[in-house]
């Protein structure tokens, strides 16, 4: 009995340290975990741009067609589909045998009308013609002269020329194709990329709520024209735009009023046809208060928010969310000036919990 006393003992008291009490890791409870980092604002009032996102969609800024403007048949492609040509670079010829000899017909043609006016002319002070038949040689010359003039533009239009510089997508047509009869075919198309064109259109109800509100001095008309762009993958465009366009029509089937922006495509990562999104500039609020979205929760309660009360406790906040400014929320009611917002770190902060704040820097 007095071993086996020994052998219940001797464990307990290895689990206890110098002191009598348990020994860190021996079955104690864990040591106090440090409370975890959030990033904090301090809410305060401020003059705001209200913003509104708009669909869009890309257009280049100059479209042009490439057309065959005689009948004949492409014997060359004199450009690399997909690259970039300039105004005026040859870009198709077709077979111009025919066109060549109606040129030296239409040429010999006016030499021969040319020696029947000067003969006329010279025997007219002899009265052995008349004013008349001089008149209808003079007239005649006219004539061919207009018809060698057709038949040189003819020929000249056997070589297909850019009529503006872009880049030139792939051919329509290919050699030996018949090109130009009864209709002038399309053999490319040339778009001019830089910069570009994004067409969107805003509801005429916004427009008539915001001049309302413009009118009983609840907003203030901003003078920017400056306007952003958001991509098809949710990221900012990297350069700005500026509107220059706004249609004085509504259209009636969708009850829109559309709009356009220019934006520099430097590195052509905008190409028609792409959707993206405008953030355009609507007005100035004087004295609200705005979060960043990512502070901006929903439950089943609606929206809110989390604060860092006294001794650093985690509180949740009901929140009354407006327009945009940008990517941040107009917070129309729940907040006033000076309360500490969670703007990151929100997943670690658990209502009624202890965190560590730490202030967001200027910028992030």
């Amino acid at each position: 009995m007095k071993r086996f006393a020994l052998l219940v003992v001797l464990p307990l008291l290895a689990a206890c340290g110098p002191d009598g009490k348990p020994a860190p890791g021996a079955g104690g409870p864990p040591g106090g975990m440090p409370p975890p980092e959030v990033v904090v604002v301090q809410v305060g009032s401020k003059a705001a741009t209200l913003t509104q996102e708009l669909p869009g969609r890309v257009e280049a800024v100059r479209t042009a067609q490439v057309r065959a403007r005689v009948e004949g048949i492409v014997e060359k492609r004199l450009f690399t589909e997909g690259s970039d040509v300039r105004a005026g670079q040859p870009l198709f010829r077709l077979d111009d045998r025919t066109y060549r000899t109606a040129a030296q017909a239409a040429e010999a043609d006016v030499d021969v009308k040319r020696l029947n006016l000067a003969r006329v002319e010279s025997l007219l002070p002899i009265k052995a013609v008349s004013q008349q038949e001089v008149d209808l040689a003079r007239a005649a010359l006219k004539q061919s002269e207009a018809q060698l003039a057709r038949a040189r533009l003819d020929l000249e239009n056997t070589t297909v020329p850019a009529p503006i510089s872009g880049h030139i997508g792939r051919t329509v047509v290919t050699e030996g194709a018949l090109v130009g009869r009864n209709d002038a075919t399309l053999l490319a198309t040339i778009e001019q990329l830089e910069p570009v064109n994004v067409l969107f259109t805003q509801p005429n109800a916004d427009v008539l709520r915001l001049k309302s509100a413009l009118a009983a001095g609840q907003l203030k008309a901003t003078d920017s024209r400056i306007v952003e762009l958001i991509l098809e993958n949710g990221q900012p465009y990297p350069h700005k735009g500026r509107l220059f366009f706004s249609d004085m029509s509504v259209d009636p089937s969708t009850g829109a009023v559309t709009l356009k922006a220019e934006f520099p495509n430097p590195k052509r990562l905008l190409l028609p046809g792409t959707f993206v999104r405008v953030r355009l500039p609507q007005a100035v609020a004087e004295n609200v208060i705005t979060v960043p979205q990512r502070a901006v929760m929903s439950g089943p309660q609606g929206q809110f928010v989390l604060l860092v009360g006294p001794d650093n406790k985690v509180m949740p906040r009901p929140v009354k969310v407006g327009a945009m400014s940008g990517t941040d929320f107009v917070v129309e009611d729940g907040l006033k000036d000076g309360e500490t917002l969670i703007v990151d770190g929100v997943q670690k902060a658990k209502p009624g919990s202890v965190v560590k704040p730490v202030l967001q820097k200027q910028g992030s």
